[in-house]
């Protein structure tokens, strides 16, 4: 029988959870694991291992994670029903330990990288491989509130999305664990797979549910990682123009050297969409919103977000409206959470623009493509965009580096006591204490 344990009522009636956060552990061990105890205030603890605790779980110890941009949320303790001792991360991949008695397509001792949702495998959304729409594995009521439905549980991504302990960690509990890791080939090594978890299916998942086509020309806000990523499958997907927006550096050098897309720095050109309008006539075709909610860049939105009187800013959405041309796309991908002021809604109106939130990607549908027809044909090698590795246990201090953009940080690959040597061609180890000065 369904209890409230169980269920959450959402606009489509009530919704069973069919996995849980909580687990078992296995007795004396101990596993070391990167945690939230505040804004800014993360620290490596000790934390037990997880055990099998349901029949279709997957238990991995943890070869390749990363920090990832929407980390950063969390770390200025933006993301609602966050608590002390929450074990972070939600892009990870590792060797199978332990499987649950459920669990008959993988075998113990397989290499697999873990989507960061977490998904049932039936509900509707997941027969059509939405698997970041899954009905049946968040039990937020709150995030059922805010939005009307939930997504899919999130590992490492606070009691907003689940609950759910992540991957920045030794060992990880995998739920659904037939479903939600895919196989990684012989020969295929983590540098290129890891990625698969999260940012290479974003990145993949704003191209192509905007629709990037043949011809376009397209502005990408934001050159952190998504956004390298979304330039390049731009380009791939055949765009003809591609014009990364953003102020640092070092990701405007690295978009036009390894990325290979013309650049514009909002901190020079002030007036973007004034810019845009002078070297694209006409508009651009489709705009994409790579980067971060929590950045206001005007005084009044500044004000508004320390008076809490907004959770995200408009700012780049707008530019993003007025800079694309009459019947444009626009495609956010960027991580909003909450509400907004001074939308331009009007222009969205009047231009006819296509304004489309990409949500949560759902790797499910994508990750296997990626792979077979991008990483495994050579067409997309996705190492370029490591430019750090470093170990676990640098992880705190990772963090204030790469909220700081220290030393031209795009993607880190984070290793463990399980992980492989560096690939050929891959950054070597080093510690974050060598380069974030």
């Amino acid at each position: 029988m369904q209890t409230a344990a169980n269920a959450v009522q959402n606009s489509m009636g009530a919704v069973p959870t069919v996995v849980h956060p909580g687990y078992k552990t296995q007795e004396g061990k101990t596993v070391k694991a990167l945690a939230w105890f505040g804004t800014k205030d993360v620290r490596l603890i000790e934390a037990p291992v997880p055990d099998i605790t349901e029949p279709d779980d997957v238990i991995l110890k943890v070869t390749g994670t990363t920090i990832c941009g929407s980390d950063l949320h969390l770390y200025h303790g933006e993301i609602l029903a966050l608590q002390k001792g929450d074990i972070l991360g939600h892009e990870f991949m590792g060797i199978v330990d332990k499987i649950g008695p459920n669990i008959n397509n993988l075998k113990v001792g397989d290499r697999v990288v873990a989507s960061f949702q977490i998904a049932c495998g039936e509900c509707d959304y997941c027969k059509q491989k939405l698997s970041s729409f899954c009905d049946r594995t968040n039990p937020s009521t709150l995030q059922n509130a805010m939005y009307g439905h939930r997504d899919a549980g999130f590992f490492g991504y606070s009691h907003f999305t689940g609950g759910f302990a992540g991957g920045q960690a030794e060992y990880v509990r995998v739920p659904k664990g037939n479903v939600n890791l895919l196989p990684v080939p012989q020969g295929v090594p983590d540098e290129k797979a890891l990625y698969l978890s999260d940012v290479l299916s974003t990145a993949y998942h704003c191209v192509m549910d905007t629709g990037v086509t043949d011809g376009d020309v397209v502005g990408v806000w934001g050159l952190g990682p998504i956004g390298q990523l979304v330039a390049k499958f731009s380009l791939l997907k055949g765009a003809k123009r591609v014009i990364g927006i953003d102020q640092v550096p070092e990701r405007l050098t690295f978009a036009r050297e390894k990325t290979g897309i013309e650049t514009l720095d909002f901190s020079v050109h002030t007036d973007v969409v004034k810019r845009l309008q002078e070297i694209v006539p006409g508009g651009l075709d489709v705009a994409l919103d790579c980067g971060t909610f929590h950045q206001p860049k005007t005084l009044l939105h500044k004000i508004e977000k320390t008076l809490m009187l907004e959770t995200d800013v408009s700012e780049i959405v707008n530019e993003m409206i007025m800079s694309v041309k009459k019947g444009g796309r626009v495609g956010l991908i960027a991580a909003y959470a909450g509400y907004t002021n001074h939308f331009n809604i009007g222009a969205l109106m009047e231009k006819g623009v296509r304004l489309i939130g990409n949500g949560q990607a759902p790797v499910h549908k994508w990750w296997k493509e990626i792979l077979d027809d991008y990483i495994l044909t050579g067409k997309l090698d996705p190492t370029y965009i490591v430019t750090h590795r470093v170990p676990l246990e640098d992880f705190p201090k990772l963090y204030a580096a790469f909220d700081q953009r220290k030393s031209g940080v795009i993607k880190v690959f984070v290793e463990t006591k399980f992980s492989s040597p560096p690939a050929p061609g891959c950054p070597k180890t080093t510690r974050v204490d060598e380069w974030a000065q």
